[in-house]
This record gives C-alpha cells, sequence and structure tokens, in this order.
C-alpha cells in the first residue's frame, strides 16, 4: 500500500523513477522558510475562527517552529519520496507531534501552499532587489559627480558623434536602472497578494478567513477569484521580465566597458579584483566579470522565455506543469544579486583614463555639427551649413588634418560667414558647455541631473530612517 499523504485512494507503489522525476524538493527546498511561516500563519487562523484549538494550533506552531529552527541549522534531510518541500515538512511535524499535524491541511491544498510560497519568496527578496539597485544607481551617481567636466566622445553606430560629458554617459545608466527600479517595485503590488485559502481551485467549505492569514504574513490581500489564485504566475513573469530588462542594461554597460578597457581605447582599467589573466598570455588583463554578466543575460532570457511558454496553453487551474515555474525565478535570483552588488563595486574602483578620452575627441570630426550649427546660427538654412561641414570633414581626411587645423582663408573658401570665433565653438569643451537644453549633455545640466538624483537617493535615505 502507499503510504503518500495522499495514497488513500491507490492500491499500489508509485515507480520510483516517476517519484525522482516528479519531485520537485530539490528545487522547491529552497522555500521552505516560506513554506513553515505560511504554515504557522494558516493554522493560527485556523484556531482564530475555531476550527481547530489554541492547544492544537500551540503544538503545530511550536512543532513547525522547531522545523524551521532545525532547517536552518542544516539537521533535516528531506526526502524525494516526499516529493515536495510541502509533503516533506509536514512529515517531519507528524513524527514530531503526532496525529495532530494532519489537522494543519484542514481547507487548504498544496495548490494554494506551493502558490503562497512562491509569493511570500519574491515578496522576501524583491526589497533586497530594489536597495542593490539603489545602491549601484549611488555609486553611478558619485562617479558622474567626479567626472562633470571629463569629455569624451559620444557615438553612434559605434562611431564618433559628438563630444560629450563622461558623467551625461553615467547619469544614462542612471535613468535606465531608475526605470528598473520602479517595475521592480510595482512588482511588489502583485507578489503581496494571498492565494492560501483557495484550496485546490473552488475554495472551501470551512469558514476561514483568508483576509487574517494575508495581514499575518504582511500581504495586502487575499485573490478575488480561487481558480486564480492558484493558476496565477504573472507575478513571477513580471519578475523575470523586469529581470531581463536589468540584465539587457547591465550588459550594454558591460559591453562598453569590454571595449573601453580594451588596448585600442584605453578609456577605463577594471580593478583587478574584477579582472583575470591568461594561463598562456602573460600581458594579459581581461573583463571577464563583464562578460559573464552579458552570458548570464541570456540565462535569465531564457527563464522568462520558459516560463511564458509553460503558460501559454495551460487550462484553468492548476496543473503539473506548474511545478517548473519556480527554478528559473530562483536562478535568476541567485544571479541578479551578486552581479548587481559586483557591477557596483566594479565602477567604485574602475579607473577613468581621462586623458585618453579627451584625446579622442581632439583628433577626430565630432565637432562637424559644431561647424554646421554655427552656419546655421548666422542665418545660413542648416541642410546647406550641414553640407558644407560634410565637404570640409572630406577636404581634412584627404589632406590628414582636422577641422580646427584649417585655416580662416581656408573656410572662406566655403562660407564668407566663417569668422575668427569658429575655432572657439570648436574646442570640445565648449561645444558641450553650450549645449542648455533640458537633459543634454551641457555640463550645467548634467550638473542639474546629479544632484536631482542626488536629492532623490538621499530623501529615500531620510525616508527609511
Amino acid at each position: 500500500m502507499s503510504e503518500k499523504l495522499w495514497g488513500g485512494r491507490f492500491n499500489g507503489d508509485a515507480n520510483d523513477l516517476f517519484l525522482r522525476l516528479g519531485a520537485s524538493i530539490n528545487v522547491d527546498i529552497k522555500m521552505a522558510n516560506e513554506d513553515i511561516e505560511g504554515s504557522i500563519a494558516h493554522a493560527t487562523m485556523l484556531s482564530h475562527v475555531g476550527i481547530i484549538t489554541e492547544a492544537e494550533k500551540d503544538q503545530i506552531v511550536n512543532g513547525l517552529k522547531e522545523i524551521k529552527e532545525e532547517f536552518n541549522e542544516g539537521k533535516l534531510h528531506f526526502t524525494y519520496q516526499n516529493e515536495d518541500i510541502h509533503m516533506n515538512v509536514e512529515t517531519v511535524l507528524t513524527e514530531k507531534i503526532g496525529a495532530v499535524a494532519g489537522k494543519l491541511h484542514t481547507a487548504r491544498s498544496r495548490n494554494d501552499q506551493v502558490a503562497l510560497d512562491f509569493h511570500l519568496y519574491l515578496k522576501k527578496r524583491l526589497p533586497q532587489i530594489l536597495e542593490l539597485i539603489r545602491s549601484f544607481q549611488s555609486e553611478l551617481v558619485n562617479l558622474a559627480d567626479e567626472n562633470l567636466e571629463t569629455i569624451m566622445p559620444g557615438y553612434t553606430h559605434l562611431q564618433h558623434a559628438q563630444p560629450i560629458s563622461f558623467a551625461h554617459y553615467l547619469m544614462a545608466y542612471y535613468e535606465m536602472l531608475d526605470r528598473d527600479y520602479d517595475r521592480f517595485e510595482f512588482n511588489q503590488k502583485h507578489t503581496n497578494m494571498s492565494p492560501i485559502g483557495a484550496a485546490a481551485l473552488a475554495g472551501t467549505t470551512f469558514p476561514i478567513d483568508p483576509h487574517f492569514t494575508a495581514n499575518e504574513l504582511g500581504l495586502d490581500a487575499p485573490y478575488n477569484n480561487s481558480i486564480d489564485a492558484v493558476s496565477d504566475r504573472d507575478f513571477a513573469i513580471e519578475f523575470l521580465s523586469n529581470a531581463s530588462i536589468l540584465m539587457m542594461h547591465l550588459s550594454r554597460l558591460c559591453e562598453e566597458i569590454c571595449l573601453w578597457s580594451s588596448y585600442e581605447f584605453k578609456y577605463v582599467e577594471l580593478s583587478d579584483a574584477f579582472s583575470t589573466g591568461s594561463s598562456i598570455m602573460p600581458q594579459k588583463k581581461n573583463p571577464d566579470m563583464c562578460e559573464l554578466i552579458r552570458g548570464k543575460t541570456g540565462v535569465v532570457y531564457g527563464h522568462l522565455n520558459a516560463l511564458l511558454a509553460t503558460m501559454k496553453s495551460l487550462p484553468l487551474a492548476y496543473n503539473k506543469d506548474l511545478q517548473e515555474d519556480k527554478a528559473g525565478v530562483f536562478d535568476t535570483v541567485e544571479n541578479i544579486e551578486p552581479i548587481l552588488q559586483l557591477m557596483t563595486e566594479m565602477i567604485a574602483t574602475m579607473q577613468v583614463n581621462k586623458d585618453r578620452m579627451l584625446q579622442a575627441v581632439e583628433k577626430d570630426f565630432s565637432n562637424a555639427t559644431e561647424l554646421a550649427d554655427y552656419l546655421s546660427a548666422k542665418g545660413l538654412p542648416f541642410r546647406q551649413a550641414h553640407r558644407i561641414a560634410g565637404e570640409l570633414v572630406a577636404k581634412c581626411i584627404n589632406e590628414n588634418c582636422y577641422l580646427q587645423d584649417l585655416s580662416l582663408e581656408q573656410l572662406h573658401n566655403y562660407s564668407d560667414l566663417f569668422e575668427e570665433d569658429i575655432y572657439e565653438d570648436l574646442k570640445p569643451h565648449v561645444a558641450i558647455q553650450r549645449r542648455k537644453s533640458y537633459g543634454s549633455t551641457g555640463f550645467n545640466e548634467v550638473h542639474k541631473q546629479i544632484e536631482k538624483a542626488k536629492e532623490k537617493l538621499k530623501g529615500e535615505m531620510n525616508h527609511e530612517e
């Protein structure tokens, strides 16, 4: 006879290979604390409404607390024969307190129990991720503040475009991360919902109080619909989507750090703590961490696609397919938390080669737009000014010189509007300083962006205190 907690209807034991493949304990063991916390809240509710006695509740709760302590001390061994974290915990609880442990499962199913565990797991991790994003943003702002007048080439199509402040570049990533923060913060709204009380899918005949349970667990409210409660994984998909966008942003930054730390660029140099060498080439200093983060980005994308594919054809309500919903989320959490920490420390210790960046814009044609704008400001239609600037660039390329090297006489061959002040406008520092439009790379504008970010971050810290 089967000794499964669900085995009453069965006359024989399940195939062992089937049990091994069907067991989820190797994955959902990561929710052991959440499972126990959910069970404590459920037992408390059962006592609150009179379904079990106060004494029975105390027995169950004390037994669960003991199990939690033993688990966190590494003293418990769970088995695949008990399939999942829920049945493993209940089995151990039964061994500890006897048959009264069976009353814990009154008015609930593993369907709403696992959904609750999953909600609680993410509920705990989202604030940690939000804090790590803010820490990384703070480091970006600090580095931007130190490099307000550090000049570098801005790029489009990976070609020199216009001179920009390095701080302006860094603040672009600050803004991306700010949107990431907003997305994860909103994710909490759907994560902080309680599915417990939905039971298998239809609710229960017992006089439970799901609002009481939700309150015990610090969740906002129970689901309005019991079918939705056990079948919903939107909150997990939202999380993986948000994580994918975050990783995309980090991967873009890592790609540029890989380029900029190369011999050809030499814009930045990573600390030895975040670099590796070669087993054969002694001179190598590789940005392995940046490369690994690029690779991890694909892994997170894969987890999102996997869960979307799992969910796309599932009929309501619970199906065994949903056992595959957690591993990708767990792996994503376990990746993005250390990645955010490492990125923060890597940026904090990165050396910025200001002279090399400046040299890159002094020996290029990123000031060609300044020349076109100069003529346009003097009344020449911009399209004509653009053509003249392009012709002058072509001339310089043929003569192996730069726009600022041309004499006023040479410039007059293309337009009489040129005067001596053109040479001032062609300087990278002046080109940046003259930009005054909102959100632009002008030093004053970038300073405003930095101060606004500082105030926001400082205000949040004061609010938390």
